[in-house]
């Protein structure tokens, strides 16, 4: 995996790149939620508490298919009432998560809401492995 964080016609990125490229086995993470093994919602109200069970949640699926954040290609992320207070809460989680020296190419959306009422912030990973 190669990332380009800087493209000199475009901002310096903080905590993402703005292309990824790869070659491998791909492997698609379909969007996790804060829910726990039981399926309790963690963190009601909290978004700090759900982005880290989110991130917990995608690390077991990496896991599963023997792939590490390192690995990670694409992020997105979707937040529900998006707040512009919200993105230093949500970088400092996943800056435990991703490698610093090779993030992701990574998308933040803001929605109305998510499927399960009480949810927070979703967010699906694609990653390549050889």
């Amino acid at each position: 995996m190669k990332n380009y964080p800087a493209v000199p016609e475009l901002s310096t990125p903080r905590g993402y790149s703005y292309v990824v490229t790869a070659t491998g086995t791909m492997v698609f993470v379909a969007g996790q939620i804060a829910l726990d093994k039981e399926g309790n919602v963690v963190g009601k109200g909290d978004l700090r508490a759900q982005t880290v069970q989110v991130l917990e949640n995608v690390k077991a699926c990496l896991a599963a298919a023997g792939a590490t954040f390192a690995d990670v290609v694409k992020l997105n992320t979707y937040v529900v009432n998006l707040k512009a207070e919200d993105l230093p809460v949500i970088r400092e989680v996943r800056s435990g998560y991703l490698p610093p020296s090779n993030a992701p190419a990574s998308t933040m959306v803001g929605v109305t809401a998510l499927a399960i009422e009480g949810l927070l912030v979703e967010i699906e990973a694609v990653a390549v492995i050889d």
